[in-house]
């Protein structure tokens, strides 16, 4: 299938975050695009602004005039979120229309360039978005899809100029619905590969086949950075020629030394078979965040990028929206929010901000994502939570899926050790703040729609308690 068939694309769920940069490409390169999403958000609002349409009923009558018209020319991008019985979706596979998975696209997108894929069960979108800040801060033309909203660019997409041949492109390679497979990338960096989206994969060990797949669709010649302490099995399919490097925080061919903290600032050394660099400087806090640095780095030396240059281009990096992100400090309270939605991920996160405010008083609110998830790694979820001074679960965030009989958030609250723990309603967070304000660090976390609470809360803290009206 070639791209330059098509006239017009549209999608099925383009307020994701991965679609909502695909739909940027094709905007960007002079595609009508349309889209439905279920829900209206800041982010289909920013598409609306640059020129795409968007509409939030599932309803046919809705469907452009010349997406009806033109059949053959359409390309339809879907969403693996959209639901079975979803209306548009019906008529358009009924009527014979072209209809690819994102992950399909963005594999024939990536398909003619040299291309950088990030994957893992976490740290992927940080990871890639700091590979994609030091190509662009040491002027390597490149593009990037990213899955989430790099505060260096505010978007989630990066289109390169074009310019002197052969195109690079970073990618965030995702494992849900076996997306990854359709990449064949030319560098590959595997952050982590703990259980998860078990819903999909049934086990760990189909899983670990599934990362074994991608890793063995680097291209003969390439390179693959592997985390130290991800299962040895990943690597029994990688293809002849292609250089291996192990990295990790404290092991590893590749690792870090002599880590400190200044302020938010984490100072390190960077020790790499592909060339050490010292005095390197990170703005974004979190040791997870300095392992993921190193991935980076590593890719950023596959690149030529010399050791000055890189430093730079890490000192020079912000962050991604919801990771790890400063919402507010004042009145002796800190608020961070940040995405994390797996037991792993939350305690790489707590224990950075332990270590950021050793001796402070840490009230979490969690928000459970999914509740095959949820029923899955309960304990796990405990333990990490447990970490918190004071937690506020939230009701389970469903996403793509049904309720489960006797799955909610009392299933983790039970397991919690720590001294105060509640169950509440999004509703109902503003009026705890404003009883239980007895804290010196603040936290919201996870991956649902938590993230409308940050707006309400930023002016509940600005407000100095008086944001209740």
């Amino acid at each position: 299938m070639k791209l330059e068939q098509y006239t017009y694309i549209y999608f099925l769920g383009i307020g994701g975050i991965g679609m909502s940069a695909i739909a940027r490409w094709f905007n960007a390169k002079g595609y009508p695009v349309w889209g439905y999403d279920k829900t209206r958000t800041p982010l289909t609002e920013a598409l609306e602004q640059e020129g795409i349409r968007v509409h939030y009923q599932d309803d046919v009558t809705l469907l452009p005039q010349e997406i009806i018209e033109n059949k053959e020319q359409t390309l339809v991008v879907l969403t693996p979120a959209i639901p079975a019985e979803h209306t548009e979706w019906a008529y358009l596979r009924e009527h014979g229309y072209t209809i690819k998975k994102r992950s399909e696209v963005l594999g024939i997108i990536t398909s003619g360039a040299f291309t950088i894929a990030v994957a893992g069960t976490h740290g992927k979108t940080t990871t890639s978005s700091i590979v994609t800040q030091l190509l662009r801060h040491a002027g390597v033309d490149c593009s990037a899809f990213l899955g989430g909203i790099s505060t260096n660019l505010n978007s989630n997409l990066l289109i390169s100029k074009g310019e002197g041949g052969s195109e690079t492109v970073v990618v965030e390679a995702d494992e849900y619905d076996r997306s990854f497979l359709t990449l064949y990338p030319d560098v590959a960096i595997v952050t982590s590969a703990d259980p998860d989206h078990l819903d999909i994969y049934g086990d760990t060990e189909e899983m670990i086949r599934t990362f074994q797949k991608f890793i063995s669709q680097v291209k003969p010649g390439g390179h693959l950075f592997i985390q130290e302490g991800t299962d040895s099995r990943l690597t029994d399919l990688v293809q002849e020629g292609v250089q291996v490097i192990k990295y990790g925080l404290n092991k590893g061919q590749a690792h870090v030394q002599n880590v400190s903290i200044n302020g938010r600032w984490f100072e390190f050394d960077a020790q790499s078979p592909l060339g050490n660099i010292a005095g390197l400087r990170l703005g974004l806090p979190g040791f997870h965040n300095v392992e993921n640095t190193l991935a980076a780095i590593l890719a950023a030396q596959v690149m030529q990028l010399d050791a000055q240059s890189i430093k730079a281009g890490v000192a020079s990096y912000t962050g991604v929206k919801r990771r790890f992100e400063f919402v507010y400090e004042g009145q002796g309270k800190v608020y961070v929010d940040d995405y994390a939605h797996h037991p792993k991920e939350i305690e790489a996160f707590m224990t950075s901000l332990r270590a950021l405010y050793p001796n402070k008083r840490i009230k979490v609110l969690f928000q459970p994502h999914l509740y095959t998830r949820t029923r899955d790694f309960a304990a796990e979820f405990a333990q990490s939570l447990s970490m918190a001074d004071e937690l506020v679960l939230l009701d389970i965030y469903p996403a793509r899926e049904k309720p489960i009989q006797g799955v909610n958030s009392e299933l983790i609250l039970e397991q919690v050790t720590c001294n105060h723990k509640e169950i509440l309603h999004k509703e109902n967070i503003i009026e705890n703040l404003l009883k239980n304000s007895d804290f010196d660090v603040l936290a919201t976390v996870g991956a649902g729609d938590i993230d409308t609470l940050v707006k309400p809360i930023r002016n509940f803290l600005e407000k100095e308690g008086h944001g209740l009206e």
